[in-house]
């Protein structure tokens, strides 16, 4: 089952405030952050478990920031943002009960990475941010990679594309 639709399940399951903003029919994109991690080495036989908890919080930090997939953007921004964190929680428990200590702090850095970007407007951060620390996830950091994150911790305007080269090595 695909990710976002087993997640959308999830949520219908959930009940309460994420059910309520459940829409009933959303469109699966092909390229999502989830999918990069699972087809990582890193994930191996684990791949379904880690394309679920990525796109879990995913789903909560579009919530937050940008135009959710699967649920309606148009709530309060307080419940936008008590949505956004049941999501994250949801998905930081399935990512914990992976054991997987290295994606744990990934997972850190990309939250952080992004919250920063948000906060000063650099949408194109944040979403760099995303998209290296999946591929991060499943196939493993590097050297590129941590200095990537340093200088978008620092807020250098080199950030976003130096986590983009990351990508691009291995692709």
């Amino acid at each position: 089952m695909a990710a976002l639709r087993r997640l959308a399940e999830l949520v219908r399951a959930e009940g309460g405030i994420l059910a309520e903003l459940a829409l009933p029919s959303f469109r699966e994109p092909a390229d999502r952050p989830g999918r990069i991690a699972a087809a990582g080495p890193r994930a191996a036989g684990r791949e379904e478990e880690y394309e679920l908890f990525i796109e879990t919080i995913y789903e909560g930090f579009l919530l937050h920031y940008a135009t959710p997939r699967l649920l309606s953007s148009a709530a309060t921004p307080a419940v936008k943002v008590l949505a956004g964190d049941r999501l994250y929680a949801l998905g930081l428990a399935r990512l914990v009960a992976l054991g997987d200590v290295e994606a744990v702090r990934e997972m850190a850095d990309v939250l952080t990475i992004g919250a920063q970007a948000q906060a000063v407007g650099n949408r194109e951060l944040a979403e760099a941010a995303w998209w290296a620390g999946a591929q991060a996830i499943g196939w493993g950091s590097s050297e590129a990679h941590r200095h990537a994150k340093t200088l978008a911790l620092a807020g250098s305007p080199g950030a976003a594309e130096a986590l983009r080269k990351c990508m691009a090595q291995r692709s």
